[in-house]
């Protein structure tokens, strides 16, 4: 017992070692984050918090126009990429003779300033989730600290999901660790600093995940090389992860509901898809369709909630990206033009990967975990990455090229899949009984016959 105490401390130190590291590190840039929607979910949590629209416009810009000037004019995706030789003063003018045009132009309503048309601003007033979230923060630290801290809540919450989600699988305490790790360094940890709704979004898929982890695997017992089998996470059972499952949709829901219909819709297909694959090898296979169905049910509520609230949708999103936020008449039918933007925003995501392969890496050592490794975690961690893929391909707009936020989801899967390639491969119980063994005249039966290895999950 005290030697279990003494891993379960290893692991603690390690865990706090590395928040402590990555916290350090984004102190070297508390501002110069924003990106032009930074501003919309600002004015936002400042009317929420109970100023004027117009007030909380005009702090939003403030903020706004500041963090531009300490933002890179290299093509950073998390910076503001303020325009060449624009100084503050000049944001500002300009912000504000946009804001008053589209006042004059009926934008007069909402809790987001009139930073453009109310249409386009609607996408922003369906996602009350971050404001409200932001809130707390900025009405004690101020704004530049606020949004900092809230960020960093964000981004530390997403990996120590992700360290738990690994720990319910059974991996071992360095995989849990590089598990975190990779998290806050690949673009997952990137993009929950920024000032968006995509961070806090990802740190909920990734509790979703969780959520899975626990539906799924089998209940392990304590193991006593590396702890894994003491703590709450590994006494939680399938009501734990069911209850992970429906709240995390639903605050996702909250914040961003077009990826928590994408994530819930991808991990009931995925699941789906490993049912019928354990039934057809005749193993137990009803606790990945219960789970399945779960997901299933909730991407049905997760839609008729968007609808019947009146929240943009598909065609909405299809539009917005072929008339430049609506500022040209809606196309009578904008799929097939939706479609050839797809192909020119695919085929030039490619040509990237190919000049800077760092994802196409990753995403191939992830494939080979995936054939290496039986871990409960790799198939929902798939799932994950498919939601990211499909969010991308959503929005195929040629200025995210550079960008890793609408497809962050895919770099879940490197984060929980390559840890796991530290851990051995687990020694799986053949499936064909041992044989009797006879002991003095007499027989005894051989069934129990190899121990599983409690580190890799069902």
């Amino acid at each position: 017992m005290p030697n279990i105490r003494r891993k379960q401390h290893l692991g603690l130190i390690g865990m706090l070692l590395i928040a402590v590291a990555f916290t350090g590190l984004q102190l070297t840039a508390v501002t110069g984050r924003a990106s032009p929607d930074a501003k919309n979910y600002l004015s936002y949590a400042l009317s929420l918090s109970g100023e004027s629209r117009e007030e909380a416009g005009r702090r939003a810009i403030a903020y706004s126009c500041d963090s531009g000037q300490h933002a890179s004019l290299s093509p950073v995706p998390w910076t503001n990429r303020k325009a060449v030789g624009e100084s503050e003063e000049q944001c500002v003018r300009r912000l504000n003779d946009s804001v008053a045009y589209w006042s004059r132009h009926g934008n007069t309503s909402g809790l987001t300033a009139p930073f453009a048309n109310q249409r386009f601003m609607a996408i922003f007033e369906a996602r009350p989730g971050y404001p409200l979230f932001l809130v707390p923060f900025i009405a004690v630290f101020g704004i530049t600290w606020g949004l900092w801290l809230a960020g960093l809540v964000i981004a530390l919450a997403g990996s120590v999901c992700a360290l738990l989600t690994l720990r319910a699988a059974g991996a071992s305490r360095r995989a849990r660790l590089a598990g975190q790790a990779l998290y806050l360094a690949l673009p997952t940890g990137t993009v929950a600093m920024n000032p968006l709704s995509d961070g806090l979004s990802l740190a909920l898929g990734t509790a979703v995940v969780l959520g899975c982890v626990l539906l799924l695997r089998d209940r392990p017992g304590t193991d006593g090389a590396s702890g894994t089998g003491a703590g709450p996470v590994a006494a939680a059972g399938p009501r734990t992860g069911a209850a992970l499952v429906s709240g995390g949709l639903a605050l996702m829901f909250l914040v961003r509901y077009s990826q928590a219909l994408l994530l819930a819709a991808a991990l009931a297909g995925v699941l789906l898809v490993r049912a019928g694959w354990l039934r057809r090898e005749r193993r137990q296979f009803t606790p990945v369709l219960r789970a399945a169905g779960l997901c299933a049910g909730l991407t049905v509520c997760i839609y008729a909630g968007a609808h019947l609230l009146g929240w943009p949708m598909g065609q909405d999103s299809a539009q917005d990206l072929l008339t430049h936020h609506y500022q040209r008449p809606d196309l009578p039918n904008p799929w097939p033009e939706f479609f050839v933007q797809e192909g020119v925003f695919w085929s030039a995501w490619l040509r990237r990967q190919v000049t800077s392969p760092v994802l196409p890496v990753l995403l191939t050592l992830s494939v080979w975990a995936l054939l290496k490794r039986r871990s409960v975690v790799l198939p929902i961690a798939l799932a994950a990455g498919a939601a990211g893929l499909l969010n991308q391909a959503g929005h195929p707009n040629l200025g995210q090229l550079y960008g890793y936020r609408l497809i962050v989801f895919l770099w879940l899967l490197p984060a929980l899949a390559i840890p796991l390639l530290l851990d051995r491969p687990s020694r799986v119980a053949s499936p064909v009984p041992a044989q009797s063994e006879k002991v003095g005249g007499g027989q005894r039966d051989g069934r129990v016959g190899v121990a599983q290895q409690p580190h890799e999950g069902a």
